[in-house]
C-alpha cells in the first residue's frame, strides 16, 4: 500500500484545508486519461467506489483501483520549500 511521509501528510492537510474540502475528502490518485504511464492528482470529497484509501493521521489519499497496483511499494513525499507543495514518489524504504 502507498505510504506517506510527514512532509505529504502535512502538504494533502494543507491543501484540503484550502480547498474548504469536507471532512473525510483528501487527495486522489489515478491514472491519467492522456497518458497510460502518468498519474493525476486532484482534489476529491470523497473516495470513488474501489478506490484504495490510505488515511494518515489528518490526511487522507484515494488511489484509484487501476494505479494501486503500481503504486504498492511507494512513498509519496512533498517538497513544502516552494509555494505550491511538490509531490515526488519514492520507493518505500524497508
Amino acid at each position: 500500500m502507498l505510504t506517506l511521509t510527514d512532509d505529504a501528510v502535512t502538504a494533502v492537510q494543507d491543501i484540503a484545508t484550502k480547498a474548504d474540502l469536507p471532512e473525510g475528502g483528501g487527495l486522489r490518485i489515478a491514472r491519467s486519461p492522456e497518458d497510460a504511464n502518468g498519474i493525476v492528482l486532484s482534489l476529491a470529497p470523497e473516495p470513488v467506489d474501489g478506490d484504495q484509501v490510505v488515511d494518515s493521521g489528518p490526511a487522507r489519499v484515494f488511489v484509484s483501483p487501476d494505479t494501486a497496483p503500481a503504486l504498492d511499494a511507494l512513498t509519496l513525499d512533498a517538497d513544502l520549500s516552494a509555494q505550491a507543495p511538490a509531490f515526488s514518489l519514492h520507493p518505500t524504504q524497508a
